[in-house]
């Protein structure tokens, strides 16, 4: 089953892995080899954002405590989220096919400039043992617990208590391997992710080559 409403005119694959996995260093590389990437998390923060596709169900839904100067405030959203699982659900419910619609319009603008493969980065792809059947593959993208806890600490500014919060928000990524068609382990350096990526990359377009 796919939440997509047309079938897509390129090769769409997913791009996952836990918080602080090293997705998006993935991503960017992906992207300097000539693979588009889009950023689910990006779109998630733009169907939300004032006059987004998703902005008023979300504000109807949780209410002006989720509000600064009137706009959502992400920080606020994910701190009620992150802390209560029925309200993630609600959330997801709310924005999820928001995001899709937009990752669909993005794949049919790279389907016009010329690109027969794209990614779709997202760490919530395959969390309920599954991904939508438009995709044609899975790249899982994973670290051990105690570095993607320092690279959070590190990154992002946050407490140990609030990495903690967000990877238990998450099911385990090794969960995912059953449905990776490439996982990549990135547990080591920046180097090693560039050359695992740079493989996985040359593979994705002998199996998808531009038409001449």
């Amino acid at each position: 089953m796919s939440r997509f409403t047309r079938k897509l005119p390129l090769a769409l694959y997913g791009l996952t892995g836990g918080i602080g996995s090293g997705k998006s260093s993935a991503a960017a590389q992906f992207e300097a080899c000539g693979v588009p990437v889009i950023d689910a998390d990006k779109l998630g923060h733009q169907v939300i954002a004032p006059g987004g596709r998703a902005e008023a169900a979300v504000r109807d839904a949780f209410g002006d405590a989720i509000l600064s100067d009137g706009v959502i405030d992400r920080k606020k959203l994910g701190q009620q989220v992150f802390s209560a699982p029925e309200k993630r659900v609600i959330l997801n419910a709310l924005v999820h096919p928001a995001i899709y619609a937009e990752v669909e319009a993005a794949c049919y603008r790279l389907a016009q400039e010329g690109h027969p493969v794209a990614l779709m980065e997202a760490a919530l792809l395959g969390e309920d043992g599954a991904i939508d059947s438009a995709f044609s593959g899975l790249i899982l993208i994973l670290a051990d617990d105690s570095i993607r806890k320092a690279r959070l600490c590190e990154a992002r500014g946050l407490s140990p208590e609030e990495v903690d919060q967000r990877i238990a928000s998450q099911v385990p990524p090794e969960s995912k391997i059953p449905m990776a068609t490439w996982a990549i382990d990135n547990n080591t350096d920046r180097p090693s992710l560039n050359n695992a990526v740079t493989r996985i990359a040359q593979a994705l377009f002998e199996r998808h080559p531009r038409s001449s």
